[in-house]
Formats: structure tokens, sequence, C-alpha cells
């Protein structure tokens, strides 16, 4: 059986829609699918029909109302049936996913994804495979939930030069940061509070450290910078190791703690830094606002200048919206008989490690509070280069505390520095070390 819009132009054939995965957000598109046929029929210029939904389990109780004869557990058969115009994947991981992916398009349907961690590991075969059938692969869903950010990079901006993208992509590192700011919390305190309202896993790690986003950061910087960049190119730190002493000293000099997603592009066009991690960044910096467990993307480019992109970067229906967005572009296409853009061609960019990374530091160093401490630790920042942009200090007794913020310099160097700082007699410990980012 099928579900399809009532009414669509008069001889216009059918687009048939197929859905792999029938969870939180393919329950999400498949309500939408049927409540809004007639709708997305006109968009679309043909009637819309969803002919079948692959799931694990035929029994699982689901809050949709679908007759059961479209649902199946034979994915690939579902996918190679040979008259399918769309298929909807929303299963992610890595496998099964390629595997049906790469049969859809083979057996001549055009794929839309939300599958982010399969794009950012394996992103050129499924392109290569898109390719060669003459068929769309969209995944506006796979970066930030229902923020349009890739068909920006992907198509608006291509013919601008991206310099730069700073980005909040992960709705539960941000609640949590936010919480900590907000309350004074500790990590594992906010964790907890993010765990019950539901805005965190009950396994957490791919959200607190770091993979979710750096799975983003590699397409985000594929996008912009039309060079080939996968998930391992990227370097990753979570926000485990984030205090609340962390959060307080951001405050104090007029910043915010945010996990970001950074990728940079060198003034010659000849490299490319992707990277995921705890920053301290200005409260005046739009991404600053960004609250609870909202997302936004920061763009800096030649000619536009500087967007921002912001609204809910997960959930059921946020995330079905971009997915719906792009099964109407795909679907016009079919209808025209046309593919959209394929992946753009790749120049021979060289993707930095993070070493050869320019960024600044912010560094707490509890040292003696003698005559001289200053001017030691000064010289180990001169000894490799490193500018110190301000120093403050703080006297507690028989010890003082310096706040050290840094120029911009490669973070090997930064790395080196503090090193070094740590070994000199008069130092007791470095407190705290965060980069910071959003500086002009």
């Amino acid at each position: 059986m099928t579900t399809t819009s009532p009414e669509a132009p008069a001889g216009a054939r059918p687009i048939r829609i197929a859905m792999l995965g029938c969870g939180v957000v393919g329950t999400e598109v498949a309500r939408f699918l049927v409540r809004d046929a007639e709708e997305l029929g006109r968009r679309v210029g043909a009637p819309v029909e969803l002919v079948g939904i692959a799931v694990r389990r035929l029994d699982r109780a689901r809050d949709l109302d679908l007759p059961s004869d479209l649902f199946t557990t034979d994915a690939k058969a579902l996918v190679t049936r040979g008259d399918l115009d769309v298929v909807i994947e929303v299963i992610g991981g890595i496998e099964p996913a390629r595997e049906l992916i790469l049969a859809a398009l083979e057996s001549g349907a055009s794929v839309v994804t939300a599958n982010k961690a399969l794009l950012a590991e394996d992103g050129d075969t499924l392109y290569e495979a898109a390719v060669k059938a003459e068929r769309d692969l969209y995944y506006e869903a796979a970066v930030a939930g229902a923020i349009p950010i890739v068909r920006p990079l992907r198509e608006s901006l291509a013919g601008d030069k991206v310099e730069r993208v700073l980005g909040i992509v992960n709705g539960t590192t941000n609640f949590i940061l936010d919480a900590m700011t907000t309350t004074g919390a500790g990590f594992d305190e906010a964790l907890d509070e993010a765990q019950r309202l539901g805005f965190a896993e009950a396994d957490p790690t791919a959200d607190v450290e770091g993979f979710d986003a750096a799975a983003k950061a590699a397409i985000l910087a594929g996008l912009a910078f039309h060079t080939r960049v996968t998930i391992g190119d990227v370097h990753r730190e979570g926000i485990t190791e984030v205090t609340a002493a962390d959060v307080r000293s951001a405050g104090e000099i007029g910043s915010v703690v945010k996990l970001l997603a950074i990728c940079e592009i060198d003034p010659a066009g000849t490299a490319v830094s992707v990277r995921v991690h705890p920053a301290m960044i200005p409260s005046t910096h739009p991404l600053a606002s960004v609250r609870g467990a909202y997302n936004a993307v920061f763009v800096e480019s030649e000619a536009a200048g500087q967007l921002m992109f912001y609204g809910p970067g997960a959930g059921g229906a946020p995330t079905a919206s971009a997915v719906l967005g792009d099964v109407v572009t795909v679907a016009r296409h079919r209808v025209d008989g046309v593919f959209g853009p394929g992946e753009t061609a790749h120049a021979q960019v060289e993707v930095l490690d993070m070493g050869r990374a320019r960024t600044r530091y912010h560094v707490q160093i509890d040292v003696e509070d003698r005559p001289g401490v200053l001017a030691a630790v000064a010289e180990a920042f001169a000894v490799h280069d490193v500018s110190i942009k301000t120093v403050r200090q703080e006297g507690r007794g028989g010890d003082a505390q310096l706040v050290v913020v840094t120029h911009e310099a490669d973070d090997a160097a930064l790395a080196a520095t503090v090193r070094q700082v740590r070994e000199l007699e008069m130092v007791c410990g470095v407190s705290s070390v965060m980069r910071v980012e959003g500086v002009s």
C-alpha cells in the first residue's frame, strides 16, 4: 500500500518515496509526508507517494497512523525495487547505511540523508556514486538540525571565498556549558540536568567528547573550502575537563566558554585547519548569546562578509524540517528530469595538524609571590615567540596567580610555552589552559 497526496497536477507521474528508519526523526518525517502530502505535491509539481518504510522490528509501537503493510524489515529489497524516486535515510551509523545508500543510488533513486557520521567518514564514496548514477545526494539535516547551512555553503556561497566557519553545532554541550555559565554548576551537575531534561543521552560520550561536532566540522570544512576533509582530519577535544573555575575565569575577561567547531583556510588558500574544542569567546561575539540547546554557525567570507545561521540544532521535528526541504528539492529535480549540484571540484588543499593551527591561549599560572616571577614567565613565552596580549596578577598570601592572554600563535608553540612555564622553579602549577577564539 502507498500513501499519496490527494491533489497534484493532472497527469503528473507520482514521486515515489521510501524511508530507511523510523525512529525519532523518521517518525516525524513520515508524519509530515502523510499529513502535508497535498501541499508537498503542489510544491513538487507531482503527487507524492510514501511507498515503504524499512524498520528493524515490525511489532514496535509507533506514534503513526499508517497501514501496517507500508513497513518492511527487508531494507535492501525496498531500496532496490527499481521504481523509487527518493530514498530517505535516517537510520544513522556507517553500516548498513552506506550499503543501502549505494544500492539506492545504483537502482536509480536520489538520496536524502541525515547521516553525519557516514558523510564525515566516507562521503567521497557516496558523492562518486551519486555522480555516476546522475542522481542527487542531499544532506541538509546532517549538520545543525533545522538550520539551513549546508545549502548556503554548497550553493549560495559557491562563488564567494569562505575564509572561516565558526560554529556551535552540538546542542547537548551548549546546554551544559550554558548551565555552567548561568548557574555556576560544575560539569557533572550540568550534565545530570541535561540528561534529566532530555537534552543529553544516557551515554553522552559522542556529544561531550566532541565526536558529533567533529563529524559536522568535517562536512562544513569540505563544503566551505571545496576540499576533502574526513573526521580523521579534525582535531577533537570534548568538554569533560572544563571546570566551573574555567567558566568563571572566562567571565572575568568578558567571555564565555563554548564548544566550537572551527574551520579556517590560510590567506594563500593552500591549507585548512579543522578543529573542535572548548574555547573562550568574547561576550560581544554573536555566538556568545547562543543559549541552551540551540546551535549557530558563523561564516566569514570575502564578499558576503559575516553571516550567522541560528536555530534548533536537534530534535525530531526540526531535523525533519531539514529532511523535507531536501525531499522537495530532489523531487522537483525528478519532475524536471535533472539532478542538482554534485560535489564541487576539489582543490589540492593541505589539511593542517593541530600544532600548525593559529590560535590564542588563556593561561592561569599559580606562582610564588616574589620578585622576578613575571619576568621569568614572560621570558618563557618569548623563547617560543609567543607574544603576550594581557597579563594580570592577583595576590593570595604568599602565593599569587598570573592570568596571561596571548596573541595569536601556532598551537604547538603555545603548548611548548605552557610546558616550559610548568617547569619554572617559582611556578607552583598551571591551573587552567584554554584557547581563545573570536577575537579580532
